[in-house]
């Protein structure tokens, strides 16, 4: 057990850490942008007097440690800035990144299931025709973009003309699940699936992968001579075993299907974070844009971390390093 402890220390005590390079670099970049804040807040016309009295006000002259440090502090305190348009970003991050968060976890969920179930069948019949024909669906689904299988899945199910017109080709306004259940699953089905279909291929490919690794590992064949029936060594050993590679693949595809879901949500009409960093680059809103990238950064390292904890309950050796 203090093995354990001593895991879960370093994870906490590398988290601040990544954190704050993550801050650092975002901060960093982004004051290289050439958007005037006090431009874009004030508008065209604005005297210098003042944009200069808006800057004095706002901190902008302040040198870039300083400011970093200002940010820091208001960061600490769940204050993200505010746009030019006056709206608290915080606020607007609030309202948008749950709704990425939801898409993001339906299709990697999805995407886990599928290729849980395939790769483990693809390991067991290897190199036969259920193998063959795993393979090949696997590696067209990961060849996939999203953004493409998106679109054809507007032009085949949705309301557009020539769809089946099952699903709406565009979310008007999000409905949340526990308003109204049956409208949340028909806005988020299509946006899930593109989501899940390239990440189903990808893991299904690393699942067979570990899964054939371990049944070739000596203790299985030993089980199995000394009369331990093969369904029972899979189920009990070699999934459980198998499934540490998976793990670490998976928080990194949680990260990439993230970033994918904001694109996602541009062609879908979703009120995530995608229209969100939208908004931000196309009216120049360094607050808005770096809110929103910090926050799904921070959001990575943080279910990366998580994905480590996972290590412990799938295999208990993990505890002794």
């Amino acid at each position: 057990m203090s093995n354990l402890f001593r895991l879960i220390g370093r994870r906490l005590v590398a988290l601040p850490v990544m954190v704050l390079g993550v801050t650092l670099l975002v901060f960093v970049v982004m004051s290289f942008s050439s958007a005037d804040p006090a431009r874009l807040a004030l508008g065209e016309s604005a005297t210098p007097d003042a944009l200069e009295q808006y800057r004095v006000a706002h901190h902008l002259n302040d040198p870039l440690l300083q400011r970093y440090w200002d940010y820091l502090v208001g960061l600490a305190h769940g204050d993200l800035g505010t746009s030019f348009t006056g709206v608290d970003t915080s606020q607007r991050v609030a309202e948008a990144f749950p709704i990425t968060l939801q898409l993001t976890f339906i299709g990697i969920f999805a995407a886990v299931i599928v290729a849980t179930i395939l790769g483990i069948i693809a390991a067991l019949y290897r190199d036969k025709w259920q193998d063959q024909v795993i393979r090949v669906i696997s590696i067209a689904c990961l060849a996939t973009p999203s953004f493409w299988l998106a679109l054809l899945l507007i032009q085949w199910f949705s309301t557009v003309p020539g769809g089946t017109g099952t699903f709406p080709a565009l979310v008007a306004e999000w409905v949340p699940l526990d308003e109204d259940p049956a409208a949340y699953v028909n806005q988020i089905f299509l946006p899930a699936l593109a989501i899940a279909v390239p990440n189903a291929g990808s893991l299904t490919r690393v699942v067979r992968t570990a899964m054939v690794e371990e049944l070739d590992r000596d203790y299985v064949r030993t089980a199995i001579g000394g009369g331990v029936p093969r369904n029972v060594v899979v189920a009990r050993n070699v999934l459980r075993n198998a499934l540490i590679t998976p793990l670490t693949v998976l928080g990194l595809r949680f990260g990439y299907a993230m970033g994918g879901a904001v694109v996602i949500e541009m062609i879908f009409n979703i009120q995530g974070m995608g229209k969100l960093i939208f908004e931000g680059i196309t009216r120049n809103d360094v607050n808005v844009v770096q809110g929103v990238s910090i926050t799904v950064a921070l959001a990575f390292i943080i279910i990366n971390i998580v994905v480590d904890m996972l290590y412990v309950l799938v295999n208990p050796r993990i505890r002794s390093i």
